[in-house]
């Protein structure tokens, strides 16, 4: 036991210097739209921008936060097949070689860091009551839960389609609760050094299960993207991890062009 707490003690201390020399190196982030943002529970969807989704939600969301995180992070066994899957499955042939060694390589560092950032551990299959028990659980003590929920079919040329199990909290909150539960559309712009939050929508409960999903996971995809063609031409950090030079920007006509170039 005692060896096991001290072990703890180092993780946490290991993370908290690991995180206080990002925030040093990391761009400062400007948040955009903050009055839209519920005083209390709510989900943030947004786009997950790579890597730089997760750590500017870690770093710049405001108040009391919780960010759904792949159970298989948090793993030290798990991470290097998921990483892996997850993060560079599209690299070129002649290179994989070095993402696989890094995918072993970045595993004590994932254990790390997700173990100890202000995560829920997303599970799948039979678990995943565990994951909503305990989103609840955070929604009840007024944390903005924080889902990235693209998965690896394109929506349009800035997000990918979302995944749309997160939409099922909206039932479960109200039936606990009694209260409806905010959804907040979030556009996360690195190259623009800002995060952008949207009006809030809720999951329309008199609708069939699956269709209530559909449509609310559509408004927030949309919210996203009317967010992001309405800015300054930027580049559109993308979910796949593909060539830099396939990134698109937020101008539909080129964001369309390097959508099919990075589809090639």
């Amino acid at each position: 036991m005692e060896r096991r707490t001290l072990a703890q003690t180092l993780s946490r201390l290991c993370y908290r210097a690991l995180r206080q020399a990002v925030r040093l190196c990391y761009p400062t982030i400007t948040l955009e739209g903050v009055e839209n943002l519920p005083p209390g529970a709510c989900i943030l969807a947004g786009n997950h921008c790579q890597l730089h989704g997760p750590i500017i939600a870690e770093l710049y969301v405001p108040g009391k936060r919780a960010i759904w995180c792949s159970a298989e992070m948090m793993h030290l066994r798990e991470v290097p097949a998921y990483a892996y899957r997850d993060f560079w499955r599209g690299k070129p042939r002649r290179s994989r070689w070095l993402y696989r060694l890094l995918s072993y390589g970045i595993a004590p560092l994932s254990v790390c860091i997700f173990n100890n950032a202000h995560t829920i551990a997303v599970r799948r299959d039979g678990e995943v009551l565990a994951t909503f028990r305990q989103t609840l659980e955070r929604l009840d003590e007024g944390c903005r839960v924080v889902i990235f929920p693209e998965g690896p079919e394109p929506h349009n040329a800035i997000v990918n389609r979302f995944q749309e199990g997160f939409a099922d909290l909206a039932r479960l909150y109200r039936k606990r609760t009694g209260d409806p539960l905010p959804f907040v559309p979030m556009y996360v712009a690195p190259r623009l050094r800002k995060v952008y939050f949207g009006k809030p929508v809720f999951l329309d409960p008199a609708l069939p299960r699956e269709e209530a999903r559909s449509r609310l996971c559509a408004q927030l995809m949309d919210a996203v993207t009317e967010i992001a063609v309405g800015l300054p031409r930027h580049t559109v950090i993308p979910y796949a991890n593909v060539p830099k030079n396939a990134y698109p920007t937020n101008v539909p006509c080129e964001a369309e062009q390097a959508h099919e170039k990075a589809s090639r």
